[in-house]
């Protein structure tokens, strides 16, 4: 049991002191490691394809984002510009208040002189007929409150009966005079205060309109207001969404740039795997060697078996022989090296050689017994997958034979 450990472990140590003297030769060949064997151009397809449709749907989202970010701005403006029409009409209506309180303000002025004057002829009348009043007094006095025998020595000093008659008559004229004036001065009084008081209520009407338009005049300023903060408002709404618009659009253009960028690279694994069609058909009908005229080499069967089960360790037993027939059928093909080494690690053809998997697995013998089992199988000429040359993953379109997690063909 020791020994045949002991065994391992050298054959081990011989395949990877050869492999890795294969590998330094591949390296200096082509300058570079490997990218992506055949058997995960499925994969990388898949993976290339979803990378392309999420940046397709990112890009498609940017897209509705900055559409529904061009309507808000419209939304915005329309908004803005029925603010601007509102901020036009109340400066009207404003311009309208004032002209009718510059009016209003005449009209007070105009009533306030005209209730001045009113008061002025008001004492003036007031004082002529106290004037008047006085005077009348002082005639009423004189005649009726002098001496009598004077006002008798005034009639019988007449020098005749009718200058007796004259003077009497023009007492008594003086008399009805004097009455007809205060009179005529109480009527004028009544009169002007009777203006006074009408004017003090057109002035009282006029001052009750003037607060209304004032009133008028606080409300439209404050609407003016409002409105200018909305425009104000919607302005700076309007800044933001444009900022977000630029955006929306720069996003666009990266993400289109992704989208390009990810759909070449979708196409260069596309045209990789058409040529792996290509290239398995164009073998098929080319020369295939007996396995009788195979020679296979020590630990042959320890790198199958390890590579077997990088590739198909988690696959039903029939999977892990068919990706050991894949192997050995490309030894068979004449368009494929001859050796089961040089299959293996051939550049760009199977992913745990590219990303060390196979490495790990042949330093520590992961294989499997059913792997060891299979690769034994595979080397003894039996397959159950025909002559197929290429396994992956399903994918939609692909045809051939599939076996658990893969399609041979």
């Amino acid at each position: 049991m020791k020994n045949k450990e002991k065994r391992k472990k050298n054959i081990a140590r011989k395949i990877l002191l050869r492999l890795g003297a294969l590998a330094m030769a591949c390296l200096m060949c082509v300058g570079a490691i490997p990218t992506h064997a055949t058997s995960d151009t499925r994969q990388q397809m898949e993976e290339a394809e979803r990378e392309k449709e999420e940046r397709e749907k990112e890009l498609s989202n940017a897209q509705q984002d900055l559409a529904q970010t061009q309507e808000n701005l419209l939304r915005l403006q329309g908004v803005r510009n029925t603010y601007e029409g509102q901020m036009e009409i109340l400066n009207g209506n404003l311009q309208m208040v004032a002209d009718n309180l510059a009016v209003l303000e005449n009209s007070i002025a105009l009533k306030e002189m005209e209730i001045a004057e009113t008061q002025a002829n008001l004492d003036l009348a007031r004082q002529t007929k106290e004037d008047q009043y006085n005077s009348m007094k002082e005639r009423i006095r004189f005649i009726y409150e002098s001496d009598v025998n004077t006002y008798v020595s005034m009639l019988v000093s007449a020098k005749s009966f009718a200058e007796m008659l004259n003077f009497a008559v023009y007492v008594e004229y003086l008399s009805a005079y004097d009455r007809r004036m205060l009179e005529e001065y109480e009527q004028t009084e009544i009169e002007i205060a009777e203006t006074e008081q009408r004017l003090e209520s057109e002035l009282s009407q006029l001052e009750s309109m003037k607060a209304e338009v004032v009133e008028q005049q606080n409300q439209v300023t404050a609407m003016i207001n409002e409105t200018a903060a909305n425009i104000s408002s919607t302005s700076s709404s309007i800044s933001q969404v444009r900022e977000q618009e630029a955006a929306y659009e720069q996003q666009i253009e990266q993400k289109e740039d992704e989208v390009a960028q990810a759909t070449a690279e979708y196409e260069a694994i596309k045209e990789q795997y058409e040529e792996e069609l290509r290239l398995s058909r164009l073998a098929a009908m080319s020369a295939w060697r007996d396995i009788s005229q195979v020679t296979f080499q020590e630990g042959d069967r320890y790198l199958l078996a390890n590579l077997i089960y990088c590739e198909a360790g988690g696959e039903p037993y029939e999977g892990q022989v068919a990706v050991g027939s894949v192997v050995i059928n490309r030894v068979l093909s004449s368009r494929y090296p001859d050796t089961v080494t040089g299959v293996i690690y051939q550049r760009r053809q199977f992913a745990p050689v590219d990303d060390g998997h196979l490495a790990l697995a042949l330093a520590n013998d992961r294989a499997t017994a059913s792997c060891y089992q299979a690769a034994d199988v595979a080397m003894s000429g039996s397959t159950n997958v025909g002559n197929c040359l290429y396994f992956r993953t399903p994918i939609p379109g692909l045809t051939g034979l599939q076996i658990g997690g893969h399609i041979f063909y």
